[in-house]
Protein backbone atom coordinates (compact mmCIF):
# COMPACT_ATOMS: atom_id res chain seq x y z
CA UNK A 1 0.00 0.00 0.00
CA UNK A 2 1.22 3.49 -0.71
CA UNK A 3 0.63 6.47 1.04
CA UNK A 4 -1.46 8.07 -2.14
CA UNK A 5 -3.93 11.02 -1.18
CA UNK A 6 -7.57 9.48 -1.79
CA UNK A 7 -8.39 10.00 -5.27
CA UNK A 8 -12.11 11.74 -6.41
CA UNK A 9 -13.81 9.39 -8.46
CA UNK A 10 -16.25 10.75 -10.57
CA UNK A 11 -18.85 8.96 -12.06
CA UNK A 12 -21.43 10.00 -14.62
CA UNK A 13 -24.45 7.78 -15.60
CA UNK A 14 -27.95 8.54 -15.49
CA UNK A 15 -28.88 4.95 -14.68
CA UNK A 16 -29.58 4.77 -10.71
CA UNK A 17 -29.00 1.23 -9.99
CA UNK A 18 -25.78 1.18 -12.32
CA UNK A 19 -24.30 4.21 -9.57
CA UNK A 20 -25.48 2.24 -6.52
CA UNK A 21 -24.06 -1.11 -7.72
CA UNK A 22 -20.67 0.82 -8.97
CA UNK A 23 -20.43 2.39 -5.31
CA UNK A 24 -21.33 -0.92 -3.68
CA UNK A 25 -18.93 -2.71 -5.82
CA UNK A 26 -15.90 -0.34 -4.97
CA UNK A 27 -16.62 -0.47 -1.11
CA UNK A 28 -16.59 -4.21 -1.84
CA UNK A 29 -13.06 -4.37 -3.70
CA UNK A 30 -11.61 -2.29 -0.84
CA UNK A 31 -11.06 0.78 -2.96
CA UNK A 32 -11.47 3.78 -0.41
CA UNK A 33 -11.77 6.41 -2.26
CA UNK A 34 -14.34 9.43 -2.34
CA UNK A 35 -16.65 8.43 -5.28
CA UNK A 36 -18.68 11.30 -6.21
CA UNK A 37 -22.49 11.10 -9.58
CA UNK A 38 -23.63 13.61 -11.76
CA UNK A 39 -26.65 12.02 -13.70
CA UNK A 40 -25.67 13.78 -17.22
CA UNK A 41 -23.05 15.35 -19.21
CA UNK A 42 -24.03 19.04 -18.48
CA UNK A 43 -24.19 18.10 -14.55
CA UNK A 44 -20.51 16.54 -15.24
CA UNK A 45 -19.38 19.70 -17.01
CA UNK A 46 -21.02 21.85 -14.17
CA UNK A 47 -19.40 19.70 -11.51
CA UNK A 48 -15.94 20.36 -13.41
CA UNK A 49 -16.54 23.96 -14.16
CA UNK A 50 -17.79 24.57 -10.73
CA UNK A 51 -21.12 26.20 -11.75
CA UNK A 52 -24.62 25.98 -10.63
CA UNK A 53 -25.26 23.72 -7.32
CA UNK A 54 -21.43 22.91 -7.42
CA UNK A 55 -19.91 26.35 -6.97
CA UNK A 56 -19.65 26.29 -3.03
CA UNK A 57 -16.53 26.13 -2.03
CA UNK A 58 -15.70 22.26 -1.53
CA UNK A 59 -18.97 21.23 -3.78
CA UNK A 60 -16.87 19.58 -6.31
CA UNK A 61 -13.17 18.36 -5.47
CA UNK A 62 -11.13 17.56 -9.01
CA UNK A 63 -11.80 14.07 -9.53
CA UNK A 64 -8.45 12.33 -10.04
CA UNK A 65 -10.61 9.61 -12.41
CA UNK A 66 -14.06 10.09 -14.49
CA UNK A 67 -16.18 7.01 -15.03
CA UNK A 68 -18.01 8.28 -17.72
CA UNK A 69 -21.33 6.26 -19.38
CA UNK A 70 -21.84 7.29 -23.22
CA UNK A 71 -25.71 6.96 -23.23
CA UNK A 72 -27.19 9.69 -20.94
CA UNK A 73 -29.91 12.95 -21.32
CA UNK A 74 -29.28 16.10 -21.90
CA UNK A 75 -25.37 16.13 -23.03
CA UNK A 76 -24.27 12.14 -23.88
CA UNK A 77 -20.71 11.60 -22.41
CA UNK A 78 -19.22 11.64 -26.36
CA UNK A 79 -20.36 15.71 -26.45
CA UNK A 80 -19.02 15.51 -22.47
CA UNK A 81 -15.56 14.10 -23.14
CA UNK A 82 -15.34 16.06 -26.41
CA UNK A 83 -16.14 19.46 -24.13
CA UNK A 84 -13.77 18.29 -21.13
CA UNK A 85 -10.56 17.27 -23.66
CA UNK A 86 -11.09 20.62 -24.65
CA UNK A 87 -10.15 22.75 -21.28
CA UNK A 88 -6.54 23.12 -20.28
CA UNK A 89 -7.13 22.55 -16.81
CA UNK A 90 -9.36 19.35 -17.19
CA UNK A 91 -7.98 17.39 -20.02
CA UNK A 92 -5.32 15.83 -17.51
CA UNK A 93 -8.14 13.93 -16.40
CA UNK A 94 -8.23 10.39 -16.85
CA UNK A 95 -11.33 9.20 -18.26
CA UNK A 96 -12.73 5.21 -18.56
CA UNK A 97 -15.91 4.99 -21.08
CA UNK A 98 -17.45 2.61 -18.94
CA UNK A 99 -20.75 1.95 -20.79
CA UNK A 100 -23.13 -1.00 -22.50
CA UNK A 101 -22.07 -0.16 -25.61
CA UNK A 102 -19.88 -2.49 -27.87
CA UNK A 103 -20.17 -0.64 -31.10
CA UNK A 104 -16.90 -0.29 -32.51
CA UNK A 105 -17.73 2.86 -33.62
CA UNK A 106 -18.05 4.14 -29.76
CA UNK A 107 -14.72 2.44 -29.32
CA UNK A 108 -13.13 4.20 -31.84
CA UNK A 109 -14.71 7.88 -31.25
CA UNK A 110 -14.10 7.79 -27.38
CA UNK A 111 -10.45 7.11 -28.28
CA UNK A 112 -10.34 9.63 -30.65
CA UNK A 113 -12.20 12.13 -27.90
CA UNK A 114 -9.22 11.52 -25.56
CA UNK A 115 -10.79 8.57 -23.68
CA UNK A 116 -8.21 6.79 -21.31
CA UNK A 117 -9.85 3.49 -21.31
CA UNK A 118 -13.20 2.00 -22.82
CA UNK A 119 -14.81 -0.61 -20.65
CA UNK A 120 -17.80 -2.53 -21.47
CA UNK A 121 -20.19 -2.70 -18.37
CA UNK A 122 -20.04 -6.20 -16.76
CA UNK A 123 -23.61 -7.90 -16.84
CA UNK A 124 -22.81 -9.41 -13.40
CA UNK A 125 -22.06 -7.94 -9.60
CA UNK A 126 -18.98 -10.12 -9.05
CA UNK A 127 -17.68 -8.88 -12.38
CA UNK A 128 -18.42 -5.52 -11.47
CA UNK A 129 -16.47 -5.99 -8.37
CA UNK A 130 -13.74 -7.53 -10.19
CA UNK A 131 -13.57 -4.50 -12.32
CA UNK A 132 -13.62 -1.77 -9.67
CA UNK A 133 -10.89 -3.47 -7.84
CA UNK A 134 -8.57 -3.55 -10.93
CA UNK A 135 -9.89 -0.10 -11.84
CA UNK A 136 -9.03 0.75 -8.43
CA UNK A 137 -5.51 -0.95 -8.46
CA UNK A 138 -4.59 0.57 -11.69
CA UNK A 139 -6.06 4.58 -11.64
CA UNK A 140 -5.47 4.65 -7.75
CA UNK A 141 -2.46 2.57 -6.68
CA UNK A 142 -0.29 2.30 -9.37
CA UNK A 143 -0.69 5.30 -12.03
CA UNK A 144 1.22 8.63 -11.30
CA UNK A 145 -1.78 11.29 -11.77
CA UNK A 146 -1.09 15.04 -12.04
CA UNK A 147 -2.29 17.41 -9.38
Amino acid sequence: MTNKKPVVILMADDDADDRMMTKEALEESRVVNDLRFVEDGEELLDYLLHRGRFAAEGASPKPGLILLDLNMPKKDGREALKEIKAYPELRRIPIVVMTTSKAEEDIYRSYELGANSFITKPVTFDRLVELMKTIGDYWVEFVELPD
